[in-house]
């Protein structure tokens, strides 16, 4: 995760140490989640300032700072929660125009000392893989500045999740309070920069992508498999660094596939969804349409994702099998068996769609370019509820930017 935000640097950046400290706790995952005591992180960061910075995405985020976390978490329960250890890019900027208010944005992955485990360690249904990916949001004020070092109090979540490659995942949220001290260890004097003129763009993308989900916690659908994914979109781009689109998507997976096709207990004759065999690959599709915001970096994008579902009607199968009673066996008996409820909760998360990414272009996006390529990871959701986590590439045309007074 080292180059998400260090490809954004140049080496007019100064740069600061930032020591900090981290207490809180974490909602329970589940209803038999473990008793925990009071959660303690400490974190170190390297950050490089961009005042100095003349890209064109500097002047419009006002200075931002973008850098590198390494972190340690005690979860307050060593024999259950154990800890985890942390390494993350992060983008922090100034927050509401406030110069002493920063919001801090951190994306990467954590490796975790303690799991699920059926036998060893049941109650603990937060996660089932030794690494997860890990996301960081604060609010950080300083509340007193010297010239060599600003001290800062912040207030801030924590989650942590596979992204649906194995079950259970119902992932650690965190709600935590900070100290910490940005120390300068370089600090050069301003300059004056370049005033860049407004700008506005079209542009067209044609991505496809390939991803990876399990479907229960059970045999054998708990094993990986995939989900294949391709869209097209169409949008503006503002001032070189706001991305606004609309699209539409198509995805293929592979687990509801098989489960209609091998004939599963929930699809054979005279059951609930035995409609669904009449076309398995279409049955196990979905497709939508979908609006997203993107913040380009120069290299770097980082996208959010809006969508309407309206079309997976193997999702159901899927609802049925992980809402009602844990650890479903294959052959599901018609009685004395509870599974999920088709109630609103249900009727949300299958007509919404979600995804959060980042992407490395291949030309940087400061400068203008008809032609463009990058690469990306996502996790795809159903309204926040993991869906499944892909890797994709994407293609994306220009045409001439127009200027904007």
């Amino acid at each position: 995760m080292i180059p998400l935000f260090g490809s954004a640097q140049k080496q007019d950046t100064d740069l600061l140490y930032i020591p900090e400290l981290v207490f809180g706790t974490s909602a329970a995952s589940n209803k038999i989640f473990p008793d925990r005591k009071l959660q303690k992180q400490a974190f170190f960061s390297l950050a490089w300032d961009h005042k100095n910075n003349t890209q064109e995405w500097v002047q419009w985020l006002n200075s931002p700072r973008t850098g590198i976390s390494v972190g340690y978490t005690d979860f307050g329960n060593s024999e259950s929660l154990g800890s985890a250890f942390s390494l993350m890019s992060f983008l922090e900027f100034k927050a509401f125009k406030k110069k002493r208010l920063k919001a801090h944005i951190g994306v990467g992955g954590s490796y975790f000392t303690k799991r699920f485990d059926p036998e060893t360690n049941f109650f603990n249904r937060a996660v089932s893989t030794d690494f997860t990916w890990s996301l960081r949001a604060f609010l950080h004020y300083t509340f007193l500045e010297k010239k060599k070092v600003d001290y800062r109090v912040g207030v801030g979540v924590f989650h942590h999740s596979n992204g649906h490659t194995r079950l259970p995942n119902n992932g650690y949220n965190s709600f935590l309070v900070s100290l910490s001290a940005a120390i300068k260890h370089t600090e050069s004097n301003p300059i004056e920069k370049e005033i860049h003129e407004k700008s506005k763009y079209n542009y067209v993308t044609l991505r496809t992508g390939i991803g990876q989900n399990v479907l229960n916690d059970g045999f054998p659908f708990n094993n990986k498999k995939e989900v294949y994914a391709i869209s097209f979109e169409y949008g503006k781009v503002y001032n070189k660094i706001f991305k606004i689109g609309a699209g539409a998507y198509y995805r293929f997976y592979e687990h509801y596939y098989d489960y209609i096709n091998d004939n599963e207990s929930l699809v054979q004759d005279g059951r609930e969804f035995e409609s669904l065999k009449e076309n398995p690959w279409w049955n196990g599709s979905s497709y939508g349409v979908y609006i997203k915001g993107e913040l380009l970096l120069n290299h770097i994008g980082i996208e959010l994702l809006l969508g309407g579902s309206f079309h997976k009607p193997a999702y159901k199968i899927d609802w049925r099998i992980n809402e009602g009673w844990d650890f479903a066996p294959r052959d599901i008996p018609e009685t004395g068996w509870v599974l999920g409820e088709l109630g609103s909760k249900y009727k949300f998360k299958n007509a919404i769609a979600t995804r959060a990414g980042f992407k490395y272009y291949l030309k940087g996006t400061n400068k203008f370019c008809v032609n463009n390529l990058y690469a990306g990871v996502f996790i795809n959701a159903n309204l926040g509820q993991a869906d499944f986590t892909e890797i994709g590439i994407g293609y994306v045309y220009r045409w001439k930017p127009k200027k904007k007074s």
